[in-house]
């Protein structure tokens, strides 16, 4: 399992938020640029970058991502406003690692049919997309996790796979940035569900043992935010998991 840093802008600064309310935000007086430069000066080669502007539908912020991550030659798995499958494409070939699509594919039913149809042919562009689904009590939350789907979670587990998409960024809502243990039972019961998929983990990570409590559950990757700057997580413990897990990402 690898550990993806996870750095979280919101109107230009590094946040994090708690299960998600933006009404409960601490601010991190590091700059995007700080940050990335200090994960990439410690051997780390993929941040998982979230516009939670662009989440809630304002996009004041996404010209200044992207110029930031055109700038980096670090791999950047990169989600928050991506309401298009133009914009989907401008990324991949614009060299980001990955593009995470979330609120367009729930709230627009062919989006992702269409969105496979447009990678098809594109050399492994579909594993370039992640999915995320973003859970509180096994339903789906949606535009910054202010709307509730409908659509029930394994079902969409299924519609995801049947269209070719197979990695999954999951955020566990009711454990994020707390720092009280990671969803195991939420994680479990979608790889009991798809034991196939590819896993990503987002929420409540505290050390290294919820750590090891995801990597026993053979989960892809997890994502790390509060952690690392509340000095529970170390970047050279990150850096050292990384090395002994061997893993191509």
């Amino acid at each position: 399992m690898y550990i993806i840093p996870a750095i979280d802008i919101l109107d230009k600064k590094v946040v994090r938020l708690r299960e998600g309310d933006y009404k409960q935000v601490t601010e991190y007086d590091v700059s995007l640029e700080e940050m990335i430069d200090r994960y990439q000066a410690n051997g780390t080669n993929l941040i998982h970058i979230i516009d939670l502007n662009g989440a809630k539908g304002d996009f004041s912020n996404q010209e200044h991502l992207f110029d930031v991550i055109r700038k980096t030659d670090m791999k950047v798995q990169y989600g928050g406003g991506i309401r298009s499958i133009e914009k989907v494409l401008e990324l991949i070939d614009a060299g980001v690692h990955r593009v995470i699509v979330g609120t367009q594919a729930l709230t627009n039913p062919p989006f992702l049919k269409e969105l496979s149809q447009a990678l098809s042919g594109r050399s492994k562009c579909i594993e370039k997309v992640v999915i995320a689904i973003d859970v509180l009590d096994e339903v789906i939350k949606y535009s910054g996790w202010m709307e509730s789907s409908p659509i029930k979670l394994m079902d969409y587990v299924d519609k995801c796979l049947q269209l070719g998409f197979f990695r999954f960024l999951c955020t566990d809502i009711g454990k994020d940035g707390k720092l009280g243990g990671a969803g195991i039972d939420l994680y479990g019961k979608l790889l009991d569900h798809s034991p196939f998929i590819k896993l990503i983990a987002s929420g409540g990570v505290s050390s290294m043992a919820d750590i090891e409590k995801l990597s026993n559950l053979k989960i892809e990757s997890c994502v790390v935010g509060k952690a690392i700057y509340e000095g529970r997580i170390s970047i050279e413990e990150i850096k050292n998991w990384n090395l002994e897990s061997l893993i191509s990402i």
